[in-house]
């Protein structure tokens, strides 16, 4: 049991030096992020490493505490066409497990450019989002409950889903267009629209 845990442990800091020296060796993409989208290592298996759906990363069933770490990892995620996401660095690329977003939306600011507002969210990982065409909203209704979850795109495959107190935030600001001739409750950031639901199903959500 002991060699086993040494054995994790050492896996661990050997895939957050990796991580590292990857980033220290290779430059940066857009953003300063490490360009994961042109890696192509081979696939080396997976690992036991999960993030939950309120954004908190486990490794073998422990948190990992260590916002800097978390920070590291949150870099070179990767979700493929395969619909798996991945930890890629130049030489390896190992499989996580995602149980609903990877990122969480947990701030939002409004700019006003232009006479036109500008959604900007912060991610848990840092990570400032500018919604918009080139980083859509999306809306979907889960759950026996028929909970509404907004996700935001981030960079490649990879979305935040937004969270409940940000969500609200979110309605506040929506309002009534028409779309392809139907009324609907929509969201303006950065010139584009995102539609979130029938105009009439919009009190569903204050109930």
């Amino acid at each position: 049991m002991a060699g086993d845990t040494l054995k994790a442990t050492t896996d661990a800091a050997g895939l957050a030096a990796l991580i590292a020296r990857a980033g220290e060796q290779t430059a940066g993409g857009k953003n300063g992020l490490p360009p994961v989208e042109r890696w192509e290592p081979p696939f080396c298996g997976d690992i036991d490493m999960e993030i939950r759906a309120d954004g908190t990363w486990f490794y073998m069933g422990t948190p990992i505490g260590r916002a800097p770490l978390v920070r590291l990892f949150s870099t070179v995620l990767r979700k493929d066409e395969d619909g798996k996401t991945y930890l890629v660095t130049p030489v390896e690329k190992v499989g996580i497990r995602v149980e609903d977003a990877p990122f969480v939306a947990v701030e939002m600011s409004v700019d006003i450019r232009d006479d036109e507002p500008v959604l900007v969210f912060r991610t848990n990982v840092g990570d400032v989002v500018e919604a918009g065409a080139a980083h859509p909203l999306r809306f979907i209704i889960a759950g026996e409950n028929q909970e509404l979850k907004p996700y935001l795109h981030v960079r490649g495959r990879l979305e935040a889903l937004v969270s409940r107190a940000v969500m609200y935030d979110l309605v506040e600001l929506g309002e009534v267009l028409s779309v392809e001739g139907r009324d609907m409750f929509c969201l303006r950031s950065d010139g584009a629209v995102f539609p979130v639901m029938p105009a009439e199903e919009l009190e569903r959500l204050s109930q």
